[in-house]
């Protein structure tokens, strides 16, 4: 199969349904279905949803969590032609409606736990599915015999960023691009194989995986909802292969009370993406968990992937490793001049996996795009970073993060890795607060380890006297938990907003 054809993906992905019709290919809660039923069940899902696309739009979107239901509906809905919309059950009411009216959808197919969502801003019919109970009956009709022949630039799916209410950005990846990350051969996947996943399927971070697991004929168990104690049930009953966690989530997993004493001998590859992952989780993670680890560093639009194989690197547990192959990385400061190894600046990067720009949003692919003097097209990842001696990516800071005190630039990244030394906390996160004097001044939040008794003004003297004079924070907050998206990343935008509302 050619990545320059449409539905490649899914013609492969239903061809294991004929090859091993009986074994099992997708499992979720206490859904099982073989890779017989699952092609049956896309093509007769495809079969009703072709008509609705071919007098409409092209897009179906999909509102719940995980589910086998919804991982039919997303395949049925590309399998018919169309260009599926997964969308995040965790946005706030008024992003997901301005999601809705941005992508304009033809049919919304939602678990039925989240219909309430949908109350006043559903802009196209609505059906509802119980997951555990199989796809309605409704949305079945007599099967199409194969997936619907489309250009291989045809919209696959839009992915939504669920942080903002402003307007929204809904990336779109092609079938071809699609295609060139699901058959790579890297982590080693094949009918041998199972992949154990953990996150929703509106998230990237579930989607890659699961569909290259599936492209290669290996089984996939999705976990409906996250909870360590039930993925190391999974993991061990299952003998998991591979995985794809977020940090917050190998963290939680590895702090298990007997975690040491479970048999996880069965992986092979475990993947950690969608927010940096601290070196000593890392180191840890070498230590405790069997298999290799492998950190994955890119953008849900494509183009720029670092990987970072631990087990064969592991004095580079500081950095997210060296670009992937097909990868062209660089670093650029302010006037877009490329940066040599030792200097900090934007990392920008290009590959063959690209997205095909943001969806009826060209003012936002404008100022994502970056070309070089001789006009090749790069994407902007917003990350600071630079190169080590080896070529390996070291990680500094988010530009939006950097906080410009008195004209100087303190890098948010360097202040929390100092606060995480302390001992007796766990978690911390630094924004710039304004500052009558300096403009910005940097904020910090703390969490204590479990039991600990932190007083604030201590640890602050205590870090400042470990920075430089204009690094040091101005204040420490005491919290008991940080604000996380449901992949992990701290929320910044809600430490800051209290700070900057009230800035006259």
């Amino acid at each position: 199969m050619s990545p320059e054809d449409g539905n490649s993906i899914v013609k492969q992905i239903l061809a294991h349904g004929v090859e091993r019709q009986g074994e099992e290919a997708l499992r979720s809660g206490s859904v099982s279905l073989s890779w017989g039923e699952l092609r049956s069940n896309v093509l007769s899902v495809a079969g009703h949803l072709r008509p609705i696309l071919a007098s409409g739009g092209g897009r179906i979107a999909l509102l719940g969590g995980a589910s086998a239901e919804l991982v039919v509906a997303y395949l049925a809905t590309i399998a018919a032609g169309g260009c599926a919309v997964p969308l995040p059950v965790s946005a706030h009411r008024d992003a997901l409606a301005g999601m809705l009216t941005d992508c304009e959808p033809d049919l919304i197919i939602a678990h039925e736990d989240a219909l309430s969502m949908l109350d006043g801003i559903a802009n196209a019919p609505v059906v509802s599915v119980r997951p555990g109970k199989g796809m309605p009956e409704e949305l079945i009709a007599a099967s199409l015999e194969a997936p619907v022949p489309v250009p291989g630039e045809t919209p696959f799916n839009i992915i939504y960023s669920s942080g903002t209410t402003g307007r929204p950005k809904g990336i779109v990846h092609s079938h071809t691009m699609r295609y060139r990350q699901s058959a790579r051969s890297l982590f080693g996947l094949g009918p041998d194989c199972t992949m154990l996943l953990a996150t929703p399927l509106y998230s990237n971070t579930t989607l890659m995986p699961l569909l290259a697991a599936l492209f290669h004929g290996a089984r996939v168990i999705l976990m409906p909802k996250f909870d360590a104690q039930t993925y190391l049930d999974l993991a061990e009953a299952e003998r998991a292969t591979h995985t794809m966690l977020v940090p917050v989530q190998y963290q939680r997993v590895m702090a298990v009370e007997g975690f040491d004493d479970r048999d996880l001998t069965s992986f092979r590859i475990k993947q950690s993406t969608g927010a940096p992952l601290h070196a000593s989780i890392k180191q840890a993670l070498l230590e405790r968990w069997p298999g290799r680890f492998l950190d994955v560093y890119g953008l849900t639009e494509g183009g720029c992937t670092c990987i970072l194989d631990l087990t064969a690197f592991p004095h580079k547990a500081h950095t997210v490793g060296r670009p992937a192959d097909g990868n062209d990385i660089r670093v650029i400061d302010e006037a877009g001049n490329f940066l040599p190894a030792g200097e900090r600046g934007e990392i920008v990067g290009r590959s063959a996996t690209m997205m095909s720009g943001y969806f009826r949003n060209e003012e936002a692919s404008r100022a994502f795009y970056w070309r070089d003097a001789e006009g090749t097209l790069f994407h902007r990842t917003g990350d600071i970073g630079m190169f080590d001696e080896d070529g390996f990516v070291v990680l500094v800071d988010r530009r939006k993060d950097m906080i410009i005190s008195g004209g100087f630039n303190i890098y948010a990244s360097d202040l929390e890795e100092k606060l995480l030394a302390h001992p007796d906390v766990s978690d911390a996160a630094v924004i710039a607060i304004p500052s009558e004097r300096w403009g910005e001044t940097p904020l910090g939040f703390i969490v204590p380890r479990n039991g600990a008794k932190l007083d604030p003004q201590a640890v602050l003297e205590w870090a400042n006297d470990q920075l430089g004079r204009m690094q040091r924070l101005s204040a420490l907050e005491l919290r008991d938990e940080l604000p996380r998206s449901p992949l992990g990343k701290v929320l910044k935008q809600e430490l800051r907003k209290p700070y900057w509302e009230k800035r006259p």
